[in-house]
C-alpha cells in the first residue's frame, strides 16, 4: 500500500542516524545509551554511576504485583537480548529491585522512583502502576542492540503524572481491527504511560461486541453490504460485504491483557444516536419501525433509538448488563453525540413522552434519555461518560463530559463541577492530516501535525484553580472512516500519540518541543522494533510563511533531520540535492510555487515542501478581525487570510478561518494609499460536512480606517468546493483600508445534513487587486 511504500522503515535508522538501531550480531557489551525518556520525567538527575546488566543479574520481586512487573520486563528484555533474567525474592548485589515505595514517601497514584547505581537498580512504586511505569522508564534506558551485557546510565528519577486520565481512543465501528492488534495498541499506549483505552464498539456502520441475549446484533448489525471508498464527496462504494465483531471471550482476554499493563478499558455503547446498525437488527427500537439498513456512508443518520418506546430501555439495559460483566472499570461511555431530533419531532410516542415528563423540547428529551440510562448504571455502581452534547437540555447528575467540539463543553462542565476529559478536534483528533504532502492517504480533513499536538494545553483558560481540578486529562481520538487496516491506524496515530503522552504526563513548565524531538529520535527505533508503521513527517522539511516585516511575504524553512541539507527552488521545478542551499528566509516576489526538500547526500528524506502563492496587493499586510474564529479552525493568526495561499477544498492545510454561525468581519491595512480595482475572498462550500458559502459579502474601503464607503456587495453565492467571490469595481479607487464582511448562512436548513445546527463559514484568502 502507498503508506508502506512511501514511509517504509528499512532505511530509517541510517537516515536518522540512530546508533541503537542495529540488531545484527551480538556485541559482547552494549555501551551506555544516552538518557532519553518519553514522557520526560518530573525530576531527572543523571549521575556518574553505571550499572552492568548481564546474565547474572537478578530481578528481585517479593509481591505478586512486583513479580508481574518483573515478568513483563523479562518478556521485553528477552526480545532484545535473547536471554531472560532470574526472578528471586532477594539478592545481595547485581540486581534490579521492584518494590513498593516506603509509606512515608507515598503520594499520588502512579508515582515511582528509579535509581540506577553501581551495584543495583531500584524501582519503587507508590502503587503497582507506579512500579510498572518505572519499569517502562528502565526499558528506555536500555540499548536496543543484542548483546551479552548492557551498561545502563546512572540516574535518579522521581516521577509522577500531571493528569490522572491519559487516554487513546479507537473506533472499530467504521473499520474492524483484530483482537491481536488491539493488544498491540494497548502495548504501545503503556509504553508511553497512557492509562485509558476508549474502545468505540458500536456505530451506524457496524456493531462490534457480542451480546448473547440479542444474537441479531452479531448476525445482522455487525455487517454492511458495502463501504465508501475515496473522499466522501466522491460518493463511491466498493460493493463488498464487510463485517466483524469481538466475541465475549476475546473481549475478556483483551481487558485482562490491558489490566496487566495498567490500562483501563472503557467501552462505548452509542445512544441515542449512531444506532442504525442496532435498529437494522431490531427495527422495533426505532421511531418508524424501519426497514433499516446498516450504514454504508460516513456521517450522521436521522434514525436513532425511539425515546418514547420502553422496549428501547429494556434492550439497552440488557446490553449494558452484559457489557458491565465484560468491563469491570468504573466508567461506561454512552456516546450522546450527533443525535438528530427529526424522528422524535414526528414520533407520537416521543411526543407523548415529552408531555408525560413535562419536557420543553427534544433536547430536553435527550437529556431525559441520558439521565434514565445514567440512573440505571449508577444503580449498578458505574458512572457514565458522554460527548459534550450531553450538556444540551441539562447535564446528567454524575456524568463525566468528553469535550470534543472545542473547549466550550469542557469549560461549561467544569464550572458545573463535573469531571471533564478534553478531546478537542483541532488538537487531538488523529484522523486529521498530519502532513501537507501530496502523497498522503485520504483523511477526513483538518491539519494536525505532531507540533500542534505537542502544543496542546488541556486546561482551558478562564477556569479558576478550583474549576481546573475537574479537568482530569485528555484523550487522542482515532475515527477510522478512512483507515482500512491496522497499518494505516499506526501511521495516523504514531508519533502523534507520543506527543500527547508527554502533554499529559510531564509538568507543563518542562515541556520543550525541540527537546522532545531529540528524545523522539531515540524512541522511534523502539517503535520499529515493535513493527509499528509510524509516520516520519516530523523530520521532513517544513515551511512557515511569514511577513518579511516590510509588507511582503517570505518562507522560512526548517528540518529536524540530523545532518540534513535543505535545498529549494522558486521556479516551480522539483528541488534536487544540487539546487540552491537554504541559508535564510526565501522572499516571495511573484505568483508561483516555492518547493523545498531535505537531503542526506543525494537521497531525499520524506515529503517535499511545496507551496503555491498568488501574489496580490493585500499579501503580507496587516489584518484585524472583529471577532476570533472558532478555535478548531483558527490558523493561528489573521495573517493566514493574506499570506498569498489559497486553501484547498479538503481544508487540511490549516489555511481556512472558520466560524460556526455568525459573521466574519476583517479589516486590511494596506500600509499606504493603494489603487484598487478588484476586491474578493475565497470561501468553501461542502454542505455534507455542514460548510456553507456566505449568505452575503459586503466590501468597504476607507482612507483613514474610521469612515468607510461601501464598494460592492454580493448575494446568492452558491456552488460546490472552493468559491472565488470577486467584486470588480466600476472604476479604480484609492484607499488604504479595506473592510470585508461575510455573513454566514446561520442555521442549516431543514432536510440538509446537520439541519438546525449552526452552518460553518470558511474564509481563506482576502484579495485586493
Amino acid at each position: 500500500m502507498i503508506i508502506k511504500r512511501l514511509f517504509h522503515l528499512a532505511a530509517g535508522c541510517a537516515i536518522l542516524g540512530f546508533a541503537a538501531c542495529s540488531e545484527g550480531g551480538s556485541a559482547s557489551t552494549a555501551p551506555k545509551a544516552k538518557v532519553s525518556i518519553i514522557p520526560l520525567p518530573a525530576r531527572l538527575l543523571e549521575t556518574p554511576d553505571s550499572f552492568l546488566l548481564d546474565k547474572q543479574t537478578v530481578l528481585v520481586a517479593a509481591s505478586e504485583a512486583d513479580k508481574q512487573v518483573a515478568a513483563l520486563f523479562n518478556e521485553y528484555f528477552k526480545s532484545i537480548s535473547g536471554f531472560a533474567l532470574k526472578v528471586q525474592d532477594s539478592a545481595a548485589r547485581n540486581m534490579i529491585v521492584f518494590a513498593s515505595m516506603p509509606a512515608a514517601e507515598k503520594g499520588l497514584p502512579e508515582t515511582y522512583r528509579l535509581k540506577v547505581g553501581k551495584d543495583q537498580v531500584t524501582i519503587q512504586g507508590d502503587d503497582a502502576a507506579g512500579t510498572f511505569y518505572g519499569m517502562q522508564t528502565l526499558i528506555q534506558l536500555l540499548p536496543l542492540q543484542q548483546a551479552s551485557s548492557y551498561w545502563v546510565a546512572g540516574v535518579d528519577i522521581f516521577d509522577q503524572p500531571r493528569f490522572s486520565y491519559r487516554g487513546l481512543h479507537l473506533d472499530v465501528g467504521r473499520h474492524f481491527f483484530p483482537a491481536d492488534f488491539i493488544k498491540k495498541y494497548i502495548d504501545l499506549m503503556a509504553m508511553h504511560k497512557m492509562n485509558t483505552f476508549h474502545w468505540h464498539l458500536t456505530e451506524d456502520q457496524g456493531w462490534r461486541i457480542e451480546i448473547k441475549k440479542y444474537p441479531r446484533l452479531q448476525e445482522v448489525a455487525s455487517r454492511r453490504k458495502e463501504t465508501m471508498v475515496g473522499h466522501y464527496d466522491d460518493q463511491k462504494f466498493d460493493g463488498k460485504p464487510y463485517g466483524g465483531f469481538y466475541t465475549q471471550e476475546q473481549i475478556k482476554d483483551v481487558v485482562a491483557y490491558a489490566k496487566a499493563r495498567h490500562v483501563t478499558v472503557i467501552p462505548e455503547i452509542e445512544l441515542p444516536g449512531h444506532s442504525l446498525a442496532a435498529l437494522t437488527a431490531y427495527p422495533h427500537l426505532g421511531c418508524t419501525g424501519g426497514p433499516y439498513e446498516v450504514g454504508t456512508k460516513w456521517g450522521v443518520y436521522d434514525d436513532v433509538y425511539c425515546a418514547g418506546n420502553d422496549s428501547v430501555f429494556t434492550f439497552l439495559q440488557d446490553v449494558l448488563d452484559e457489557v458491565m460483566i465484560l468491563f469491570p472499570g468504573k466508567y461506561i461511555h454512552i456516546g450522546g453525540d450527533e443525535s438528530p431530533k427529526v424522528r422524535w419531532e414526528k414520533c407520537p410516542k416521543c411526543q407523548a413522552r415529552m408531555k408525560a415528563e413535562g419536557l420543553k423540547d427534544e433536547h430536553a428529551l435527550q437529556s431525559w434519555f441520558i439521565r434514565r440510562i445514567e440512573k440505571y448504571l449508577n444503580g449498578k455502581g458505574r458512572q457514565i461518560i458522554g460527548w459534550d452534547e450531553i450538556l444540551e437540555g441539562g447535564l446528567a447528575p454524575n456524568a463525566t463530559v468528553m469535550s470534543w467540539r472545542g473547549t466550550e463543553g469542557g469549560i461549561a462542565a467544569a464550572k458545573q463541577h463535573h469531571d471533564v476529559i478534553m478531546t478537542p478536534g483541532g488538537y487531538v483528533y488523529l484522523d486529521h492530516y498530519q502532513s501537507q504532502g501530496k502523497n498522503e492517504p485520504v483523511a477526513i480533513g483538518g491539519f494536525t501535525p505532531v507540533s500542534k499536538v505537542y502544543a496542546y494545553e488541556p486546561v482551558p483558560e478562564g477556569l479558576s484553580a478550583e474549576e481546573a481540578r475537574y479537568i482530569k486529562g485528555a484523550q487522542g481520538n482515532v475515527w477510522t472512516e478512512y483507515m482500512k487496516n491496522s497499518e494505516h491506524v499506526e501511521y495516523m496515530v504514531y508519533p502523534r500519540a507520543i506527543a500527547l503522552a508527554e502533554v499529559l504526563w510531564t509538568p507543563k513548565e518542562k515541556k520543550n518541543y525541540d527537546d522532545f524531538l531529540e528524545r523522539l529520535k531515540a524512541d522511534l527505533p523502539r517503535l520499529e522494533k515493535k513493527g509499528v508503521n509510524y509516520a516520519k513527517h516530523v523530520f521532513e522539511v517544513r515551511g512557515v510563511i511569514e511577513s518579511d516585516g516590510k509588507g511582503g511575504l517570505q518562507v522560512k524553512l526548517d528540518s529536524k533531520l540530523d545532518g540534513g541539507k535543505i535545498t529549494y527552488t522558486t521556479d516551480s521545478t522539483a528541488p534536487t540535492a544540487q539546487s540552491a542551499a537554504y541559508a535564510s528566509p526565501v522572499p516571495v516576489t511573484k505568483t508561483g510555487v516555492v518547493r523545498a526538500a531535505v537531503f542526506q547526500g543525494d537521497r531525499q528524506y520524506g515529503n517535499e515542501f511545496q507551496q503555491a502563492f498568488v501574489l496580490h496587493k493585500a499579501a503580507g499586510k496587516t489584518v484585524t478581525l472583529a471577532k476570533p474564529p472558532h478555535q478548531n479552525y483558527n490558523p493561528g493568526s489573521p495573517f493566514a487570510l493574506v499570506n498569498g495561499i489559497e486553501g484547498v477544498k479538503e481544508f487540511n492545510d490549516n489555511q481556512w478561518t472558520g466560524y460556526s454561525g455568525g459573521t466574519m468581519e476583517a479589516v486590511i491595512d494596506l500600509g499606504d494609499s493603494t489603487e484598487i480595482s478588484v476586491l474578493g475572498l475565497n470561501t468553501l462550500s461542502n454542505k455534507d460536512q455542514w460548510i456553507y458559502p456566505p449568505k452575503q459579502v459586503t466590501f468597504y474601503i476607507s482612507k483613514d480606517g474610521k469612515h468607510y464607503t461601501e464598494a460592492g456587495q454580493q448575494k446568492e453565492i452558491d456552488g460546490k468546493g472552493i468559491i472565488r467571490v470577486r467584486e470588480r469595481l466600476k472604476e479604480t479607487v484609492k484607499a488604504r483600508y479595506v473592510k470585508i464582511v461575510a455573513q454566514s448562512e446561520g442555521r442549516i436548513p431543514e432536510g440538509a445534513p446537520g439541519e438546525g445546527n449552526p452552518a460553518w463559514l470558511f474564509v481563506d484568502e482576502l484579495i485586493v487587486q
